[in-house]
């Protein structure tokens, strides 16, 4: 009689374990549901907070077919930016952007979207008056090799700094950038 009491008990324990497992999916996957659409839906707003940011006069923004994540900022149906990831190795790891090239293969903007730069150093490549140095330059104004100096000379990127590394690695990911559009452009999607 024990024995079939301690048999009960275990059945009673299992039974109970594989409804509590059961009531928890049927939980979890409903909070899924209910709450993927949210997700899905912020991260759409996001990303077209972050396109607007980079080219504020656009009233679309079209993605390119072809080019992940690349998109074509139109205002009245022409493209007058195009909105591009970028990224350099720097001096604590990977840096990415997102570059805003004219039409004319210019810089418009950039942001980091990621960076793990030292604080206070490195990741004042994210701040004024550093970023304006890009507005308005063509590839052959950003190739890193020549480009970068550590005095304020006329055209030239000038160095954060104590951040030689991340100001080429930011350098390199935009320059890389506008040559892309101006490849793309080319026809050489």
């Amino acid at each position: 009689m024990e024995h079939s009491n301690k048999n009960d008990s275990i059945l009673k324990i299992a039974l109970n374990l594989l409804g509590a497992c059961i009531i928890s999916g049927i939980i979890i996957g409903s909070l899924y549901t209910a709450t993927n659409d949210i997700a899905v839906a912020k991260q759409e707003e996001l990303k077209t907070a972050s396109l607007q940011s980079m080219v504020a006069d656009a009233d679309e923004y079209k993605e390119i077919e072809g080019k992940e994540e690349w998109f074509a900022a139109m205002k009245d149906g022409q493209a007058i930016a195009y909105i591009v990831p970028a990224e350099s190795r720097g001096y604590a790891g990977a840096i990415e952007l997102l570059v805003a090239v004219t039409p004319d293969h210019k810089v418009m903007k950039y942001i980091i979207v990621e960076s793990k730069e030292t604080p206070g150093l490195g990741d004042k490549a994210k701040e004024e008056p550093f970023v304006n140095q890009f507005i308005g330059k063509g590839a052959d104004e950003l190739d890193p090799d020549e480009a970068v100096t550590k005095t304020n000379e006329k055209g030239k990127i000038q160095s954060i700094a104590g951040s030689t590394i991340t100001t080429r690695a930011v350098t390199k990911a935009v320059y890389e950038a506008v040559e892309a559009v101006a490849a793309f452009d080319k026809g050489g999607h």
